[in-house]
């Protein structure tokens, strides 16, 4: 199915992961994706691994780059009909540990980088666009060392709530992704290489149906939430989690 043909996509934090699984995805589905990453080398591979995508070098704490993100969006000259807020950081702290750099990173870039990332899209977002955040399971399960991370990400959940209220009014639908435990790069990068298998045998044993998620497992709820099949959900949170925060 081509679903968003002669469509524009913003993807953030979409040269590896999940965001890159979500760009490569919807534009094999029709659509031109930017998609942005602070780091140039993997994001040039992104592109060539997507087909019919554009860079956008920068970080989403910076409004300075999300304002060459949306220049370069706007010069297309067709709008922008879907934006998944992906790109995120994360870091392990206990309430003891916590440092001020530690909660003015983690929640500079998740919270206030994704605001400011839906914010200054809105002069862009056709009628009928769809917003997507991407949360987490670990919003509400209290997993130690994590609470910054985890508190980011029930912030994003509320702002979902607001923000598909307050656009419903141009026929924009605001909804969320919550991803459980997901087989990213991001797990060697927090742990190291050397822990990372260590690590992922330790996350699946948590997860009830005994492994962790694929990247292209989100990549297919965020697109179900992206197209008209889900013309009556707005608001919500849809959990692709293996059932690790459903029983």
């Amino acid at each position: 199915m081509v679903q968003f043909t002669n469509k524009t996509a913003v993807v953030t934090g979409g040269s590896s992961g999940i965001g890159l699984a979500v760009a490569r995805r919807l534009a094999a589905e029709g659509a031109h994706v930017f998609i942005t990453g602070r780091r140039k080398e993997e994001l040039d591979a992104a592109v060539d691994a997507i087909g019919s995508a554009t860079p956008a070098p920068g970080d989403i704490a910076d409004p300075a780059d999300l304002d060459r993100l949306y220049d370069a969006v706007h010069a297309r000259g067709k709008g922008l009909d879907t934006l998944f807020a992906n790109a995120g950081t994360a870091g392990f702290a206990t309430l003891e540990e916590t440092t001020a750099e530690h909660f003015d990173r983690i929640f500079g870039v998740n919270v206030r980088g994704t605001l400011f990332t839906v914010q200054k899209a809105l002069p862009l977002l056709n009628e009928g666009a769809s917003v997507i955040l991407n949360c987490s399971v670990r919003a509400d399960d209290g997993v130690e060392t994590f609470g910054t991370y985890s508190a980011t990400k029930a912030a994003l959940r509320s702002y979902t709530r607001t923000w598909a209220n307050e656009l419903k009014g141009r026929g924009i639908r605001v909804n969320a992704v919550s991803p459980g435990t997901i087989d990213t790069p991001a797990i060697a990068a927090l742990v190291g290489a050397e822990k990372a298998e260590d690590v992922k045998a330790d996350f699946a044993a948590g997860v009830p149906i005994g492994r962790m998620g694929t990247t292209d497992e989100v990549a297919a709820a965020v697109v179900f939430l992206a197209s008209e099949q889900s013309s009556f959900v707005v608001g919500a949170n849809l959990y692709v989690d293996g059932g690790e925060n459903q029983f």
